[in-house]
């Protein structure tokens, strides 16, 4: 037990409050029962001992502990619970839950066997945390985090502080807001980086070694969490870094559900289940049309990757279409939902109707569509209609 609070003691001394992530002051941290989910290394951590430090005048009421620490080989959840709450803890902040077997059920008898303590648990696998949260649905606040915007991106880099903007504040107003933080910031040099590796915290430290992470984060989401949740047999699992190296040529990928089933040698149902396990793995996203839905088996009609940084990291040439769609949507999904209109390339909440490209992009697609706008890659400022790509990363 000493081990772990020592531990603990180290980490929160070693913790910078100077950043702190965007979903920080969204979450109502009186709940007693928090679950975060997100991708393995978009500051999750960070953020629970950023939380004790900036709210706890006695930090010994809290506990950070991550639950694959050695220490649980041997004891656990509700013994470390029982311990610190007879010692006067009312808080337990529990890393990577995923990771400890049956957690689910201890997490469930803590929380009904001490009214008083406040459980806060953060996991990495967001495919088993989705099937292992359903039994805590009425005692649970889940909340997910994303990577970084692009606005964060620009504040932790020090460039500027800019404050968060609404979809309706940009498409009033974006003009205005443009020329004040390209009058500051030379918004398109920074932007360049950012799409390369500015979506996830850890590139500061990585420096030259960023995308041999990423691709490390990446096979482990393959080898390990797609078949702790899956039955899909082992040359179906095997198949999915190969589809995941095709899908990096041709993404956008409008599906033909034939084609990639016989370029990647796997049944139509293994095929939509790998689609969808990997969608709900943060690798790739799905779209699909507003009236279709959104199910395990519906065939989409673009998969786009997550996010830009893991675009690059499996094609370090990726195609221009295919970066600004992917940023576009990476940014958007955050708050708002995304579909496939019949013309242009996104609907977002089903009324704004957008075509996305380069800074010569004609309107010819999207000139008799409602609330339509051309989104151009390249400019520093737009007009009218004409919005820059980049000002869509200023939205959390």
């Amino acid at each position: 037990m000493q081990r772990l609070f020592a531990t603990y003691a180290r980490l929160l001394t070693e913790t910078d409050t100077s950043f702190i992530r965007y979903l920080y002051k969204d979450i109502d941290w009186n709940n007693r029962f928090i679950i975060i989910k997100g991708a393995k290394g978009v500051g999750k951590t960070t953020m629970l001992l950023q939380h004790i430090k900036k709210s706890f005048d006695n930090v010994n009421q809290a506990l950070y502990t991550s639950v694959d620490h050695i220490w649980f080989a041997t004891h656990t959840l509700l013994e470390l619970a029982e311990y610190h709450y007879t010692h006067g803890g009312t808080h337990l902040m529990l890393d990577e839950i995923h990771k400890y077997q049956g957690w689910e059920r201890e997490l469930k008898n803590i929380y009904d066997s001490y009214p008083q303590l406040h459980i806060v648990v953060t996991g990495s696998s967001m495919l088993e945390l989705e099937q292992s949260v359903a039994d805590l649905s009425r005692r649970v606040r889940i909340y997910t985090m994303h990577g970084l915007s692009f606005r964060e991106y620009l504040k932790m880099e020090g460039v500027c502080d800019f404050p968060i903007l609404r979809l309706e504040e940009i498409l009033k107003s974006h003009v205005t807001i443009a020329s004040e933080l390209t009058h500051q910031v030379k918004v398109l040099l920074h932007f360049e980086r950012y799409l390369r590796s500015g979506y996830f915290p850890f590139y500061r430290e990585e420096g030259d070694g960023f995308e041999e992470r990423l691709q490390q984060v990446i096979s482990t989401i393959i080898e390990s969490e797609i078949p702790s949740v899956s039955r899909l047999e082992y040359e179906s699992l095997y198949k999915a870094k190969t589809l995941l190296g095709v899908l990096a040529e041709k993404v956008p990928y409008t599906l033909n559900i034939k084609d990639l089933c016989t370029t990647v040698s796997v049944s139509r149902g293994n095929l939509m289940k790998l689609l969808s396990l990997m969608d709900k793995a943060a690798l790739i996203r799905r779209l699909y049309t507003e009236s279709s839905g959104m199910k395990m088996l519906t065939k989409p009609e673009k998969i786009l990757f997550n996010n830009t940084n893991i675009m690059y990291s499996l094609t370090p040439n990726a195609d221009n279409g295919t970066m600004r769609e992917t940023f576009f949507a990476s940014q958007l999904s955050v708050h708002h939902m995304i579909s496939m209109p019949s013309l242009g390339d996104f609907l977002i909440d089903g009324t704004y109707t957008f075509e996305v490209g380069g800074k010569n992009k004609k309107f010819i697609q999207v000139k008799d569509v409602l609330n339509s706008f051309v989104i151009s890659d390249s400019i520093d400022i737009g007009f009218n209609n004409r919005i820059p790509l980049w000002i869509f990363g200023l939205m959390y």
